[in-house]
């Protein structure tokens, strides 16, 4: 029997499939496996290349298989999509042929495998995303509900807050009912803003710490949030080629629709984390009201560059422009190891200009 050399995962929430290979990609056999069982066998077999897509619990059967001295490859399932070889027939098996076939393919693009603390961090931001998501649904239910009633209130946590005990106290407006329903949802809604900010402070406190993410925040508009989601979430800025492939990851670029030597650029791509998409785009908002609010004598380069783009894309696609550089930026701080320094461009500069 041919020696197993690379070998496709694909995980499930209660099963895991693998598909072994032998060192030409030939299929050598399939295992249906459970989670210790998946872990067993690993351990059992000579090192090889694990291939995975990068999904749930990916990272950590990343670091199991490494610890075992085999080598672990995560792919976005995207790029493991085109090599299943029946797009109708989707299955357990099937797809872990696919990842078997695309593991070995010389072009793959990997993900960086995360480690536990990184992973701890991302927990928090996940927890606060999470229940501010649910502190907004719990608003617009409140709001909804009190409309039926002729009582109106403004759309902020704080005004809600503020607005209810008079409201509650008002007995010719609201029904005894309603009120002592308003109670319950006004302590939850104050128990949601208590969790929040304890997910910020752990938050914050990660950003203070980390060396990456103090040089990160350097930059205008990438506040700790960012910094401290951006080095918790990308293990090795050398995963990417350049700048300009992490703003790509980010889904800040166009769409293309080329053909025969003719550009057709579209809407950006909104793919890859939606949540760091959206940290840098609300920081490049706050990076070009600063803008638009320094004195001109004052304003930098880049806050000149902020003010033209404004002027020529409009205020949307400039906070699309502006969270394309802050990314592209981000990757030369880490990948480089430098710290953030706003008159770089001069050490780039043609003389004399």
């Amino acid at each position: 029997m041919n020696q197993i050399a690379v070998v496709g995962v694909d995980l499930a929430k209660a099963v895991i499939v693998v598909c072994a290979g032998d060192c030409e990609g030939r299929v050598l056999f399939y295992k249906q496996l459970s989670f210790s069982g998946f872990a067993q066998w690993a351990a059992t077999i000579p090192p090889c290349t694990f291939g995975m897509e990068a999904c749930g619990s990916a990272h950590h059967w990343g670091r199991r298989l490494t610890s075992l001295g085999h080598t672990a490859r995560l792919m976005a399932a995207e790029f493991v999509k085109p090599f299943r070889k029946s797009q109708g027939a989707k299955n357990d098996r099937n797809d872990a042929q696919a990842i078997l076939t695309a593991v070995r393919q010389p072009d793959m693009r990997f993900v960086g495998v995360k480690s536990v603390d990184q992973q701890a961090v991302l927990a928090w931001h996940c927890m606060r995303r999470g229940w501010s998501d649910e502190r907004t649904a719990l608003i617009n239910r409140m709001r909804g509900l009190l409309a039926e009633f002729g009582v109106w209130l403004a759309q902020s946590p704080e005004a809600l807050k503020r607005c209810l005990p008079r409201r509650l106290l008002e007995g010719e407006t609201l029904p005894t009912r309603m009120r002592s329903l308003l109670i319950v949802a006004r302590e939850k809604l104050c128990d949601l803003k208590k969790r929040i900010e304890v997910c910020e402070l752990e938050i914050r406190a990660h950003a203070h710490q980390s060396e990456e993410a103090r040089r990160i925040e350097a930059i205008i508009g990438v506040g700790p949030m960012t910094a401290s989601a951006v080095t918790a979430t990308i293990s090795n800025a050398w995963d990417f080629k350049n700048g300009r492939q992490m703003a790509a990851w980010l889904g800040l670029v166009p769409k293309q629709s080329s053909s025969g030597g003719k550009t057709m650029l579209g809407k950006i791509t909104k793919r890859g984390d939606t949540y760091l998409r959206g940290l840098l785009t609300g920081g490049a908002r706050s990076a070009l009201i600063s803008a638009m609010r320094r004195p001109p004598e004052k304003r930098t380069r880049l806050q000149h560059w902020m003010l033209e783009a404004r002027l020529r894309l409009g205020f949307y696609k400039t906070l699309v422009a502006i969270a394309n550089k802050h990314a592209r930026m981000i990757w030369a701080i880490l990948a480089k190891g430098e710290a953030y320094d706003p008159d770089a461009w001069k050490r780039y500069a043609p003389q004399g200009a």
